[in-house]
């Protein structure tokens, strides 16, 4: 059964991706301290802005929550956490969190709720939020579709959605970068299903941003090669490449270190049928080295954490026959 999450949020965070029109979107908050479970990936998350306004303005199909440093929010997403720049949003969070300026190198956790195929509707057609949503919510509350607040919630999002789905006049307070937007348009529901039937969960299509957060925390954030545990030299590799037909799913995904994934992408090492990790005898033709990596050679990959997919059979076989170098 679907859940709804109304998020309470500034307006000038609103404002900025509603401009930028992206693809996917970091709702983050200040604080690293407590995880988000309120959602289920396939969830709704709504957008409800702050006084003066008071009114739910827009949301997203949830995909993913996580607590990372703010260095990797800002790698992973960049002007999609409702930021021109990366100074800015360390601004922010210190005026957020009532404390002072952030040193440079201070490098704080912040809380990412990744939500994908977000819209952003015009004022006129903002939903006021249920009686039930009490005026001093400071983060947000939770709706399900089974209960009269959650269903009408849906109902009208649904509504709205159906009626805002002709492209309207693109505004340009901001740079706009054709890269960032989503290319299969926004999340429109199905107007045509009965009007109280069961609402279930959404079709969640991950951006390049999500993927590294889902793939990082999915396999507990440690190579899944070398068990290496040091976030900044770990990628979260496509096993099929985004260029060449993969997807940005768990499915297609390996979380490696970064001179592995490097070796992965130019078909030195692969991943054999049995999921064990295989080194080419390229690299010692080609280098004249990689002992290091012969000393894992038929090692057995590291599964992912419960609950997220591992490699898909097709798209490892797709790496053997495409990528490695044999």
């Amino acid at each position: 059964m679907l859940r709804i999450f109304v998020g309470v949020t500034h307006k000038p965070w609103f404002d900025y991706l509603a401009d930028l029109a992206p693809d996917e979107v970091n709702f983050w908050q200040p604080s690293g301290s407590g995880e988000f479970r309120a959602l289920q990936p396939g969830d709704l998350f709504l957008f409800k802005l702050k006084a003066p306004w008071n009114a739910i303005a827009g949301g997203g199909v949830f995909a993913h929550a996580s607590l990372v440093p703010l260095s990797l929010a800002w790698d992973a997403f960049g002007q999609k956490n409702g930021n021109p720049e990366l100074d800015s949003m360390r601004r922010t969070i210190a005026q957020l969190r009532r404390a002072a300026p952030l040193g440079e190198r201070e490098d704080p956790v912040i809380g990412c709720r990744i939500l994908t195929q977000p819209f952003f509707w015009p004022e006129e057609l903002w939903l006021p939020t249920p009686a039930s949503f009490a005026a001093n919510t400071v983060t947000g509350k939770g709706y399900s579709a089974e209960e009269a607040d959650g269903l009408a919630l849906w109902e009208a999002v649904r509504e709205r959605l159906a009626s805002a789905s002709s492209p309207a006049p693109e505004r340009s307070a901001v740079p706009l970068d054709p890269s960032l937007r989503d290319p299969a348009g926004p999340f429109v529901p199905d107007p045509a299903g009965p009007r109280y039937g069961t609402p279930s969960l959404l079709q969640r299509r991950l951006g390049q941003g999500a993927f590294r957060l889902a793939v990082t925390d999915g396999y507990g954030r440690r190579c899944a090669v070398s068990g290496e545990r040091t976030l900044p030299s770990l990628d979260a590799a496509h096993v099929r490449p985004y260029s060449e037909g993969g997807e940005h799913e768990i499915s297609n995904g390996l979380l490696l270190r970064t001179d592995i994934h490097r070796l992965f992408d130019l078909g030195y090492v692969t991943v054999t049928e049995k999921g064990r990790f295989a080194v080419s005898a390229r690299l010692k033709a080609d280098f004249d080295n990689g002992t290091h990596y012969y000393a894992m050679q038929g090692q057995e990959l590291r599964a992912p954490k419960r609950g997220f997919a591992p490699p898909a059979p097709e798209a490892l076989s797709w790496h053997r026959e495409n990528r490695y170098l044999g």
